[in-house]
């Protein structure tokens, strides 16, 4: 049972699982902190948080087990049903677009606008909600490192066909469901894990390029809010607001419709500035735990899963933040000393892709709370709510750290 405890680089998986098990219990304790602020306010609706915390330390505890499930054969027997994991998110993915275009399927309903969560009853009770899209990570992760392992010659450009499209499906089924933030994440693990095999630089510059020149395509058909969000990252600058009220056709091209100064602050603006607000206001040191006005009062939606980040700046400032911050560099320095330490392509692939994932996430989530990436729904891995990222995540450790124990192929 307790075989992640024994093999290689023991020092390494240490700090690995020790960092891990910390930044859950960071999470744990925030998630806590909002539901129970230390003077909570009548006028606050922290009540409807106050047994999260409960529900995650029941998906930290799955999570282990998880854990140990991924430690518990060598992990090149993952590899080898790594495309029939694939497969069966994808056709999880398939089943949730069904619910949406074809037929009203009660497994699959649309939540908040989208349809990304699988729901199921047992004698009348709900089961914890699976989102495909945050296993999709991981399954993506596992099918193209295999797919990469013995494919030595990717100085061609037409070799490239085979990992474009086991990413690019994927990217088109998440992005209609819409979930913008997991399509974000998708491209630059492609291209950690190309360069690590051996793709040429120029050839993958010449995809970016490529990528850019069809960008208005894909702009066209993101949903309206998604455009709204990634517009409000530049509706941030007084000028492009100005300029925005000022040309009506300026206005179409960036936000898809009339922009309004009242609009702006009230709909697209609205989070970003609270969240900007809950960072900025805790200063070097912070207010302190399940203190401070974001924590007793309402004034960020979501401050329990995407901007968590921003509720832990408010309580523990600067200071907490580059420490929450330098957990996660532990991780991907541990990461990257197994990717190094092993000679199996397989065990290197996943362990770079693994490292990449976590890294992007990271970025995704502190950037958008800040205000230099649009809102996605990308949520700080280990640290948010949420039962499918917790477990993805631990999974993706439990993952590495069985790259760093086992024996690498001579």
């Amino acid at each position: 049972m307790f075989n992640f405890l024994k093999g290689r680089l023991r020092v390494v998986r240490f700090c690995l699982v020790a960092a891990t098990l910390a930044l859950i219990a960071i999470g744990i304790a925030t998630i806590y902190s909002v539901g129970h602020p230390a003077d909570p306010s009548p006028a606050s609706q922290t009540g409807n948080l106050t047994n999260f915390w409960k529900k995650q330390v029941i998906f930290a505890a799955i999570a282990f087990v998880v854990f140990i499930a991924a430690n518990s054969v060598n992990y090149r027997r993952f590899g080898a049903i790594s495309y029939w994991f694939y497969a069966c998110v994808l056709a999880m993915l398939a089943v949730l677009l069904i619910s949406k275009y074809v037929i009203d399927l009660p497994f699959a309903p649309m939540t908040k606008g989208t349809y990304r969560w699988i729901k199921f009853k047992v004698s009348g009770h709900s089961l914890p909600a699976i989102q495909p899209s945050e296993i999709c990570k991981l399954a993506y992760v596992l099918a193209l490192a295999w797919y990469l392992r013995y494919h030595i010659n990717y100085r061609k450009v037409s070799v490239l066909v085979g990992p474009f499209a086991l990413t690019l499906l994927p990217m088109v089924l998440i992005l209609l469901e819409p979930d913008l933030g997991t399509v974000m994440l998708m491209m630059p693990i492609l291209f950690a894990m190309l360069f690590v095999a051996g793709a040429k630089v120029k050839h993958l510059l010449i995809i970016v390029l490529m990528a850019i020149l069809v960008s208005p395509l894909l702009w066209s058909r993101m949903e309206h809010y998604q455009r709204t969000r990634i517009s409000s990252v530049l509706l941030q600058s007084s000028w492009i607001r100005q300029k925005a009220e000022q040309h009506p056709t300026f206005s179409r091209i960036l936000v898809g419709t009339k922009f309004s100064e009242k609009k702006w602050k009230s709909d697209w603006g609205w989070q970003l500035i609270r969240s900007k607000y809950a960072v900025a206001s805790g200063g070097a040191k912070g207010y302190g735990f399940r203190q401070g006005p974001f924590v007793k009062y309402d004034f960020l939606w979501a401050r329990h899963n995407d901007f968590i980040f921003a509720v832990i700046a408010h309580q523990w400032g600067f200071w907490g933040c580059l420490g929450l911050l330098g957990l996660y560099v532990v991780i991907v320095g541990c990461g990257l000393e197994i990717a190094m330490q092993n000679t199996d392509p397989f065990g290197r692939l996943l362990a770079v892709g693994i490292v990449s994932m976590l890294t992007v996430q990271v970025i995704v989530n502190v950037s958008m709370t800040v205000g230099l990436m649009p809102i996605t729904g990308l949520t700080l891995p280990f640290v948010s709510y949420g039962g499918s990222s917790l477990l993805v995540s631990v999974a993706s450790i439990g993952l590495l750290n069985n790259v760093g124990r086992c024996r690498p192929l001579r």
